[in-house]
């Protein structure tokens, strides 16, 4: 499912000045609560909206930046190098396979799992890749007709979301219910 063709005009769809009112990135990436040091995928990646602002409040970790779109990846691996963003890895993912490294501490999915096809197998494998004790964090539009997001058609209920990841395997530890407008902000662990 992609809004564009042309993989420029996608990219700027992506970051996009107004988007910021209401995917409010600084803040999200805040109530991560990082330390500084960890190693965090940015799964589905895209134009790497949120994967720049990871690596700033990483300055001793790492960002794996996975996407399922080779001028994505170059996207990202272009602007690491052009800009010298030294803890950025940008790496090609297939589509049926998230490829979490064992060394991540959190993976973070904003605006990707209703593009999955297989959600209960991908998520399955996901988990099973990730380490015992890490965190996954998932950001999804919300249900019903609102200003922003993909059509009301392909949104995931928040029950349909806690079903998928619990049967994965993940146990819920925080939800962040008011920071953002359009979508649900929910914290997962594997147990460790």
């Amino acid at each position: 499912m992609r809004p564009f063709d042309n993989v420029e005009k996608y990219i700027a769809f992506l970051d996009r000045a107004d988007r910021a009112t209401w995917q409010k990135p600084d803040e999200v990436v805040s109530a991560l609560g990082l330390a500084g040091e960890e190693t965090v995928v940015d799964l589905g990646a895209g134009s790497g909206y949120f994967t720049f602002r990871l690596a700033k409040a990483l300055p001793r970790g790492k960002v794996i930046a996975a996407d399922t779109e080779p001028e994505m990846v170059r996207h990202i691996h272009h602007r690491t190098m052009t800009e010298g963003i030294p803890n950025v890895a940008a790496t090609l993912i297939k589509p049926d396979d998230p490829g979490v490294p064992p060394a991540a501490d959190l993976v973070f999915l904003c605006d990707v799992l209703h593009h999955v096809a297989d959600r209960s197998a991908w998520l399955g494998r996901l988990v099973a890749e990730m380490r015992p004790g890490g965190r996954f964090v998932l950001i999804e539009f919300k249900e019903g007709n609102l200003p922003e997001g993909p059509p009301a058609s392909v949104k995931l209920a928040r029950a349909q979301l806690m079903e998928l990841l619990t049967k994965a395997g993940l146990s819920l530890v925080s939800e962040q219910v008011q920071l953002l407008p359009y979508q649900t902000f929910l914290v997962f662990q594997k147990p460790g």
